[in-house]
């Protein structure tokens, strides 16, 4: 049966033939579907003081991606991490940062001569961006009722 706009009965034979088909129900609108969120891998960051290079130019605008499972372990087998677990969160940031400034190649060398007040803004934002940010929780104080934030992310980089 072809489908068509509605048109009044023209005659008596019309109007008392069968039943109209009733209207098939209206899709909602887009705006009421739900909408698909992209899975968001890359992040931006500013470092505060920046990466020195040998030639003397400051990087300090850089992105870092997702980390994956894999990131996490193979620092693991690294000897300087073996010797010194400190080196743990070196080692990671060098693999998840993709890009700094205008840094040909980034790897873990880059990260362990940078500045330490960058690197503690790396760990930090490391674990932001890896915890989906929720590192950080609002609360109100039980005694004078301000809110604050209070840090609820783990104590070291790499450690779940």
């Amino acid at each position: 049966m072809r489908r068509g706009p509605a048109r009044p009965a023209t005659d008596a034979a019309a109007a008392t033939s069968a039943p109209a088909e009733v209207a098939a129900p209206a899709v909602a609108p887009a705006e009421a579907q739900p909408v698909r969120q992209q899975l968001r891998t890359e992040f931006a960051f500013e470092l505060p003081r920046g990466y020195v290079d040998d030639m003397g130019t400051v990087h300090r605008e850089g992105v870092m991606r997702l980390a994956t499972a894999r990131d996490e372990l193979i620092p693991l087998r690294d000897m300087r991490v073996q010797e010194n677990p400190a080196y743990l969160s070196v080692v990671l940031l060098g693999r998840v940062i993709t890009q700094l400034g205008t840094v040909a190649h980034m790897h873990d060398g880059v990260v362990e001569n940078m500045f330490a007040s960058d690197l503690a803004f790396l760990q930090d934002f490391y674990r932001q961006v890896n915890a989906e940010g929720h590192t950080r929780a609002g609360v109100t104080c039980p005694h004078c009722e301000q809110p604050f934030e209070v840090e609820l992310g783990g104590s070291r980089l790499g450690e779940s």
